[in-house]
């Protein structure tokens, strides 16, 4: 059956064959291409976040703490620096635990 195959065709497939192979390099070449700006933009933008890193103002932070204390005593509990009524607690029962 090979014998049936011209010059002419052999020469057709042989020009597919390396048509195909060139696509083939030009898509791995491409695919690395990506990559490599990939790379790039993600460097790019861990030296930008580098550069502008937020700070915290500890100077600010200290006043506006020193400001508050100036005003009164805070507490750090959400009922204050007096606490709850015990009374508020009972419930209407004068015993524990139901005893």
């Amino acid at each position: 059956m090979a014998a049936g195959i011209s010059a002419l065709g052999w020469a057709a497939i042989a020009a597919t064959a390396v048509t195909a192979y060139n696509g083939y390099q030009q898509q791995q070449a491409a695919g690395k291409a990506a990559k490599q700006a990939d790379a790039a933009a993600k460097q790019q933008e861990e030296a930008n976040n580098r550069a502008n890193a937020k700070k915290a103002d500890v100077n600010a932070l200290l006043s506006a703490a020193q400001q508050s204390s100036k005003t009164g005593p805070s507490g750090t509990m959400l009922t204050g620096p007096s606490g709850i009524d015990p009374s508020a607690l009972s419930l209407g029962k004068n015993t524990l635990l139901g005893q």
